[in-house]
This record gives structure tokens, C-alpha cells and sequence, in this order.
């Protein structure tokens, strides 16, 4: 928990402060896009390669290498003010983010029962939102200019090492790595699927871009941190009342109503356009209130859905549709912003908000949904932009089902 945790903390710090002072630097909005982009790729190649790398050299050794790499390039991002040199640097911070926190949800699955599994996958949720958000709030303090807020964020890194090279326990079982079944999506949720890659499309862009855009609109450091962290804070606090809610009724209507939200809030920033003052608050509050709660109503739906035994490859297989629009979406939302303003980040949001509404209203004219006793009850998740095949192992919806076998 204590490494994960310091992990989200320098992950939230140095994702915010990238995205600041990049726009601050004068890089490009498409050189920003681009950033935005490097770290998912580096993020779904690290999914895809460590548990090879973590079967040769074990777990510590693994861990130690991602945690110092990842605390390097933060340095390096210091020295090396490049908007191409950063592009690579946040791959290669992605590929050992994704590699650390691996490990880590590995060594805390293996001492974790089924009866403990749902108290331990919750205060695991509960300590990665709260550090990624300190991490963000940090900034606040440090500010963004300067060395302080690149040292502090590489020393959380390091300091992450320290849990697990001190650990006695045992050496865990060999790490999950992520499969796409694309035949198998579709067949126990098409509307899932669609709305895991179009989640990760428009939360690549609003995490990538939206402070660029506050930047380029003149606000403040202290107001872009603000203004993030509380899109995060809305989403997590939503996310239970909205699940229960879908526990009562089609979930799609649930889906539909909080896909909608999120494209009018968008609609209202390109309309309205507000300067620094309560009304951003409260357009971003919104935003990230509907935006963060639409992946964990889709997840639900799918395992409504879902056959015996394939819990494990479907909540995968989710996982890197939303890795792959997470890639896609700076750089779409980059385009939007560098042709028509930066305000029309939101305006590319919308729109892919307002077709994920559709597509789910098309499929509840072709698919009844399943019989409330045969539903699955709605459970907290993370929104997935930091969560790894590993994590799937942690869920309590995993129940007696053995995880797919690393490739």
C-alpha cells in the first residue's frame, strides 16, 4: 500500500506539472498532444512487456530498475526542456509507471484471501485517490516553476523502492498481462467495449490538454491544480451513487444520462468560454462528476453480461481499448485546439460523449438487459487510466476465478 501509494503521488505530481509548465515552455499544442499521447503508449507497452521482465529478473530487481528509471527521466525532464525530447522521456515514464505499479498490485494480491479481497481492493482504491491527488495538490505548494515540484516527484519515486526491497514476504506469482479479445468484448458487451475506448479517448484529451488549455487561457498554476484535482475528487465521489442507482435500473439509462452531462458541460465550456472564477469550478466539477463515472457504469454492464470464467479477460480486454483511446485522444484534442482554439478541447469531447450516448440508446432497442437476479452488483473501481491487468486479480467480482495465465 505504501509504495502504490507513493507511486500515485509522484504519478499525479509529475503528470500535472508535465502538462503546466510544457505550455508554459511555449511548446506547442501539438508537441503537448503528443506528450499526452507518449505516456499511454509507454504505459500499454509496459503492460504488455514487464511480466516478461519481472519472470526473468524477479519482482525487486523489476521494481528497483522501474522506480529508478521513472525517478531519472523526472530529472531529466528538468535539464532537457524539449517538447520531442519529452515526448520519448514520457514514454518511458509510462512503460515504468505501468511496470512499478504492476509489481506492486502483485505483491498485495498474493497476501490477500477472499474474504479480505473486497476491504483490500477498496482501501487500495481509497490510497491511490488520495495520493494521486496530493500529488496534485502539491503543486499548489511547490508551484510549478523552478527545480522543487521535479525533486519532489523523483524522490517519491525513489523513496516507492523502499516497501518492497525491505519486504520479507515471499516472491509473488508471475505477473497477468493484458490480452484483447475483441470477439469476446463484443459478444458479452458491445456497448462496453465502445464506451472503454471512447472513456479513454476523451480522458487522454481532458487529462493531456486541459491544462494547456488553462494555461493558454491565462489562469493561474495554483487555479489549473485546483481545477484538476476537483474533476478527480467529483468523479470518485459520484461513483457510488451513481453504481447503486445503476444497480436499480438499466444501467444504459444511467450510462446514457451521464454520457449526456458530460457533453453538455463540454458544450457550455465552448459556449461560454469562462475565465478564472467560480463558473470554470463549477463547468469542471461537472465535467469530471459525469466524465470519471461513465467506465465504471460500462464495466458493470459488461459483467452483467459476463460467462462463467471470463471476468479476468473481459475487464482486460476493457483495459486496453481504453489504453488505446487514451493514446489516440491528445492528439485528436490537440488538432481540435492548435485549428479552431483552445477551448475546443471540450468541443471534441463533446462530441464523442454525445456519440457514446447514441450507440448505448441503439443498443437498448437491441438488447433487453438481464434479469436483476442475474446482474452483478455495482462495486467502486478506478477509472482506469492507472490501472493494470494486475489490478483485476484485487477485485472482489474475481471471486474463485483464476487469473489468465501470463503470456
Amino acid at each position: 500500500m505504501l509504495g502504490s501509494a507513493l507511486l500515485m503521488f509522484a504519478g499525479g505530481l509529475q503528470a500535472l506539472l508535465i502538462a503546466v509548465r510544457g505550455a508554459q515552455e511555449g511548446f506547442s499544442i501539438t508537441g503537448m498532444g503528443l506528450i499526452g499521447s507518449g505516456w499511454s503508449v509507454g504505459f500499454i507497452a509496459g503492460t504488455l512487456l514487464v511480466p516478461r521482465m519481472v519472470g526473468r529478473v524477479g519482482h525487486i530487481r523489476a521494481f528497483s530498475v522501474m522506480a529508478s528509471i521513472a525517478s531519472m527521466v523526472i530529472l531529466i525532464n528538468l535539464v532537457v526542456i524539449d517538447q520531442i525530447a519529452w515526448v520519448v522521456l514520457r514514454a518511458f515514464s509510462g512503460f515504468c509507471f505501468a511496470g512499478a505499479a504492476m509489481i506492486v498490485e502483485s505483491w498485495l494480491n498474493e497476501v490477500t484471501d477472499s474474504p479480505r479481497r473486497g476491504t483490500v481492493f477498496g482501501a487500495y482504491m481509497m490510497a491511490n485517490l488520495g495520493a494521486a491527488t496530493a500529488g496534485q495538490l502539491s503543486l499548489s505548494v511547490s508551484g510549478v516553476a523552478g527545480y522543487l515540484p521535479f525533486v519532489i516527484g523523483a524522490a517519491a519515486f525513489s523513496l516507492a523502492v523502499l516497501p518492497t526491497a525491505l519486504s520479507v514476504s515471499p516472491q509473488p506469482r508471475p505477473l497477468v498481462r493484458a490480452r484483447l479479445d475483441v470477439w469476446l468484448l463484443y459478444r458479452t458487451s458491445p456497448i462496453a467495449a465502445i464506451a472503454a475506448f471512447a472513456v479513454g479517448l476523451t480522458g487522454g484529451a481532458f487529462g493531456a490538454m486541459a491544462p494547456v488549455f488553462a494555461v493558454r487561457s491565462g489562469f493561474q498554476p495554483q487555479t489549473i491544480v485546483y481545477l484538476m484535482s476537483l474533476a478527480i475528487v467529483a468523479g470518485a465521489l459520484a461513483q457510488l451513487p451513481l453504481g447503486r442507482l445503476s444497480d436499480l435500473t438499466d444501467r444504459r439509462v444511467v450510462l446514457i444520462a451521464i454520457t449526456l452531462l458530460a457533453a453538455l458541460a463540454g458544450l457550455a465550456m465552448v459556449a461560454i468560454n469562462p475565465g478564472e472564477g467560480i463558473l470554470v469550478f463549477v463547468l469542471f466539477g461537472l465535467y469530471g462528476l459525469a466524465a470519471n463515472s461513465i467506465y465504471p457504469i460500462a464495466v458493470a454492464h459488461a459483467n452483467d453480461h459476463v460467462q462463467d470464467g471470463h471476468f479476468a479477460p473481459v475487464a482486460a480486454g476493457l483495459l486496453l481499448l481504453f489504453g488505446i483511446g487514451l493514446a489516440i485522444g491528445p492528439p485528436v484534442a490537440a488538432s481540435a485546439m492548435a485549428t479552431f482554439g483552445p477551448v475546443n478541447l471540450f468541443l471534441v469531447t463533446a462530441i464523442v460523449h454525445a456519440a457514446l450516448a447514441g450507440a448505448a440508446y441503439l443498443r437498448m432497442r437491441l438488447r433487453a438487459q438481464p434479469e436483476f437476479e442475474e446482474r452483478t452488483p455495482y462495486r467502486v473501481i478506478p477509472a482506469g487510466r492507472d490501472t493494470t491487468a494486475q489490478t483485476i486479480t484485487l477485485d472482489p467480482r474475481l471471486g474463485e476465478e483464476e487469473p489468465s495465465p501470463p503470456a
